[in-house]
């Protein structure tokens, strides 16, 4: 294959601006999804590419849309979509540093953030605007300063989210953005798992969609060493700090994501982990927004090793060099548990990831077995090691749920929670008025000593 390293980009059609911009972030050779994708994106072909997590899935759509950009600026010219606030932001930040020679304007629509800025941020007509699908709604319902009558291209990242009904049904937003769009655009969708939601997605790709989905069909990496721990559900914790201790004192170089199932034991047990001295942070979904981008990045600059996050958190976000997962409850779907373990052994890395199976998680660790075609082998563990420190990992568990309780952490939750359904409209007002009376007062009378 004697071509030089340039040619490889190049060979696919990419402009040699675009190909050194590659070639200055350390991008110098195409991943399979880019390399079968991007010809067919740049001859202007719908596409509907199915690639795992850290496959390199958003330069695949990024680099296309900047060239056919630079040829012909003007309005809003992309939109994508995405299921969460973290993902908006990462493909952004590749559009912007791909996108750099061209001055690209690029807007981010997001829950949480001010609606009156990102409504002027539209009207000023970006390049391309990134985002959630409930906010897009909630702008195009609310006013119309802007318009994406030219959009040329619409990109789905993470589709099968997008199209899930379940606890975040995007279903009723998807209808009203793509009413606003032009019926003759470039369509892409992009997904680690695409194959349950195709006949959907059909017809939002219009034209003979450019289909291409990775060979690897187990879903989940070879390099990846797949284990479990049998553990009684009151030993667990105490499997944790074990499993940590060994790591830490082994690779001190090491970094580790622990998954969790609540927001509350993903708060627990990073207070309890710190009570060990261990260097912890902690992402979920009761924290603001500015908080989780800070912990992200004290993570990824290695400021901590160990992130404990709830699955909010587990979707698609780029952690670099992670090299262990620990899924300190056994996902009840095969999916999420795909999506947890993905963030080790990427791009060819070797990595471990370990879950934590009790008594009564029998039954799911079956059929993420089944359906990622591989058998989990157990850990091997020194069980003395583990009864030494049960008793002080139980005591210390305890004195945090204690220390929790007393920070209301509960209520905040139950008013987060009804902030929510009153934004999306859920809540009537008479009814939301006495609703807030009652957790407020409910709140104070807990607060207060009679």
């Amino acid at each position: 294959r004697g071509k030089s390293e340039m040619g490889d980009f190049s060979s696919l059609g990419l402009s040699d601006w675009l190909v050194k911009q590659c070639k200055q972030l350390g991008i110098n050779k195409p991943t399979p999804v880019q390399e079968n994708c991007m010809p067919a994106i740049l001859q202007g072909r719908d596409c509907m590419g199915c690639a795992k997590t850290g496959s390199g899935k958003t330069a695949a759509f990024v680099l296309p849309v900047l060239q056919k950009l630079s040829e012909d600026p003007y309005g809003i010219f992309c939109l994508v979509l995405t299921p969460t606030r973290s993902l908006a932001y990462q493909i952004a930040e590749q559009f912007r540093v791909l996108g750099k020679p061209l001055g690209l304007k690029e807007c981010i629509i997001v829950g949480g953030m001010d609606m009156v800025t990102q409504a002027l941020e539209l009207s000023n007509q970006p390049h391309v605007v990134v985002a959630t699908p409930g906010r897009l709604a909630d702008h195009i319902r609310s006013s119309n300063t802007f318009s994406m009558k030219r959009i040329q291209f619409l990109i789905l990242d993470e589709a099968d989210r997008l199209l899930e009904q379940g606890c975040t049904d995007f279903t009723k937003d998807l209808e009203v953005i793509l009413e606003i769009l032009p019926a003759k655009r470039q369509t892409m969708l992009f997904s680690a798992t695409l194959t349950d939601t195709l006949q959907e997605l059909k017809s939002i790709a219009m034209n003979e969609p450019f289909f291409w989905e990775s060979k690897s069909e187990t879903r989940t990496v070879e390099e990846l060493d797949q284990r479990y721990i049998l553990t009684p559900e009151k030993v667990k914790d105490a499997y944790l700090v074990h499993l940590i201790q060994t790591f830490t004192d082994e690779h001190d170089d090491w970094s580790i994501i622990i998954f969790t199932n609540t927001c509350k034991s993903c708060q627990i047990l990073t207070m309890m982990l710190r009570e060990f001295n261990f260097p912890t942070i902690s992402l979920h979904s009761m924290m603001k927004q500015k908080q989780r981008f800070a912990n992200l990045a004290k993570f990824k600059a290695s400021v901590y090793k160990i992130l404990i996050a709830t699955d909010v958190a587990a979707r698609g976000l780029d952690i670099p060099t992670v090299q262990v997962v620990i899924n300190h409850n056994t996902p009840g779907l095969p999916k999420i548990y795909i999506h947890r373990v993905g963030r080790t052994a990427r791009a060819g890395r070797n990595g471990v990831s370990i879950t934590l199976v009790t008594q009564y998680d029998i039954h799911l660790i079956h059929s993420i077995e089944e359906q990622i075609q591989t058998k989990l082998k157990e850990y091997p563990v020194e069980e003395k090691e583990v009864l030494k420190i049960l008793t002080q990992v139980n005591v210390t568990r305890r004195e945090c749920e204690i220390k929790l309780e007393s920070t209301d952490f509960d209520e905040k939750k139950e008013i987060n929670k009804r902030k929510q359904l009153i934004l999306e409209g859920k809540v009537s007002a008479g009814e939301r008025q006495s609703k807030i009376n009652d957790s407020v007062s409910s709140f104070y009378r807990a607060k207060s000593p009679w």
